[in-house]
């Protein structure tokens, strides 16, 4: 920033050689040309209806090159935008919101779950080396004090951290939190910078997949609470897909790499991920192959029990293993009776055992899932087609042990619910269905017939509030009845405690029903116990 001293030696040079204001006049009128260039750009792409994406990216370039041209004082124009891959909530998106997290919270508490808080930043070494080729999304922040810190990338690691520093062995857990990824945003699907998990986790050492088929059971009584659509639970075990790489001669060095690779088949076709294992990774084709081979397959206990059979993968000590235990899993998903539903006539498979899902983070070790919604079957489609993941999770028995000092190993097993993009499903719901959201609680208007009668309303409002009746009033000395009723309309506010010269002489207030116009006088010491009784529901 100039000084005054600078800026007046600025000005004088620019009156000695005219050749300097020049300049600094060519640079405006070069800053004016891009400026019209660029509205024009953003005008020819809303014509053109192109994505929203891209219209919102240009528009951010206009909005930079407004600031850099200031105002013709030489101010800068401050913009007023938020980050690239971030957003506000209106009181309406909230009220949406809240109700998702009503949901996802008290499903964990249905399970016993207890819940803890960690800082939203960490030291840098806590979160290197855990998350494969994603390490590249994580936000270092500056130096501070010779603490070198990240913005977290998740709410799986701090809970490791967490669970070593504090020397706990046994604890099911949720938290509910922000995170941040660098990540490149898409935020019409849901895909921000900064956005909230919702985490459920099992430490402790117990046997095998009882607390796996619980997080499973919780992704689904989530998922089928929230009334979002028909989905699916795809299933599989790192162990399986480690054996697999053995047996179809994947080096151990490349398996990490190769599996990060695996997971994109949800996003890409086979032969683009093929193309990835051997040009960019140096795979050779035949193994190539045979990986495809193995992860085009999915189905249940069949599969699995065909596995089992398989000369080579049967062979393996890993993939004999998890192949095990997954058996295991899928028994008791069927005892908990969330294996299949009944749709449109026909079953609906809603937990599948799919060996293409690999989920590239580097901490898993046994069972990984993930569950996609499903866009609804037609003409054109055998079988229902994915349209985003909505929750994901698995076992990572080896994390905690990486912070603990003696390497005490603490088996965990948990689920993260992709909340943003859920949220994004349930606001276009809501937008389709030109439903009305009521953004307050509140259960009753007090609101006055006459003039001068501001004592008694605030004397009543005050008895409301002490009774934990949620209430408003006008902010105005004599408001006029009309504008309280309308008010009432406008906010969904269900019911209107009327006070008037008469209903004070008779010691009642005036009870009217907002949707209906009825009108009951109800004593001032029953006054509290009816509004209950009308507006809180069991």
């Amino acid at each position: 920033m100039l000084s005054a001293g600078s800026f007046r030696g600025g000005w004088e040079t620019g009156v000695r050689r005219p050749g300097a204001v020049v300049t600094m006049a060519d640079d405006i009128a070069e800053l004016d040309e891009a400026l019209r260039r660029q509205a024009d750009t953003v005008r020819r792409l809303k014509q053109e209806k192109a994505s929203p994406e891209e219209v919102a990216e240009q528009v951010a370039k206009l909005l930079e090159l407004k600031a850099q041209l200031g105002t013709d004082e030489g101010k800068h124009k401050f913009v007023l935008k938020t980050p690239k891959g971030t957003r506000d909530y209106s009181p309406k998106q909230m009220a949406i919101r809240e109700k998702v997290f009503n949901i996802i919270i008290g499903t964990f508490k249905r399970h016993g779950a207890e819940v803890i808080d960690t800082p939203v930043f960490e030291l840098k070494e806590t979160l290197t080396g855990k998350y494969g080729e994603d390490s590249k999304l994580i936000y270092d922040l500056k130096d501070q004090g010779g603490e070198l810190l990240s913005l977290r990338y998740d709410l799986t690691v701090p809970f490791a951290r967490y669970l070593a520093m504090n020397k706990i062995t046994n604890i099911k857990r949720y938290h509910i939190a922000k995170v941040y990824r660098r990540d490149n945003p898409a935020m019409t699907r849901g895909r921000y910078r900064e956005f909230y998990q919702c985490d459920f986790d099992i430490a402790g050492q117990f046997d095998p997949m009882i607390p796996d088929a619980e997080c499973l059971k919780i992704v689904h009584e989530i998922l089928s609470g929230l009334q979002i659509g028909d989905f699916l639970i795809k299933v599989n075990d790192r162990r399986i897909l480690d054996g697999m790489f053995a047996v179809c001669g994947v080096p151990d060095s490349k398996f990490r790499t190769i599996c990060s690779t695996v997971d994109k088949l949800d996003k890409a076709t086979w032969e683009d991920v093929k193309n990835e294992m051997v040009g960019e990774k140096g795979l050779l084709p035949e193994a190539a192959d045979r990986i495809g081979e193995y992860v085009q397959l999915h189905g249940g206990l069949g599969l699995i029990e065909q596995l089992l059979q398989d000369p080579k993968l049967s062979q393996n000590k890993l993939a004999r293993e998890g192949l095990g235990d997954m058996k295991l899993l899928f028994e008791y998903l069927t005892l908990f009776g969330i294996a299949d539903k009944v749709s449109g006539g026909g079953i609906l498979t809603q937990i599948s055992f799919d060996l293409s899902l690999a989920r590239g983070l580097d901490y898993y070790t046994g069972v990984i899932y993930e569950a996609i919604l499903l866009q609804p079957q037609n003409a054109h489609k055998e079988e229902p087609v994915g349209v985003g993941s909505v929750a994901g999770g698995g076992r990572y028995d080896g994390l905690v042990g990486m912070f603990d000092p003696k390497g005490r190993k603490v088996p965990c097993v948990g689920v993260s619910i992709g909340i943003e993009r859920i949220f994004s499903i349930m606001e276009q719901k809501v937008e389709a269905s030109e439903e009305k959201i009521r953004t307050t609680e509140t259960q009753v208007l007090v609101a006055a017939a006459q003039k001068k009668l501001l004592e008694e309303r605030l004397k009543l409002i005050s008895e409301l509030w002490d009774s934990g009746i949620k209430a408003e009033m006008l902010y105005k000395k004599n408001p006029k009845l009309l504008n309280q009723l309308q008010y009432c309309e406008d906010n969904g506010i269900p019911l209107v405690a009327i006070v008037g010269e008469q209903e004070l002489k008779d010691g009642v207030v005036k009870l009217r029903v907002v949707a209906t116009r009825e009108e009951v006088d109800v004593r001032r010491e029953n006054l509290i116990e009816e509004i209950k009784r009308r507006t809180c529901h069991p």
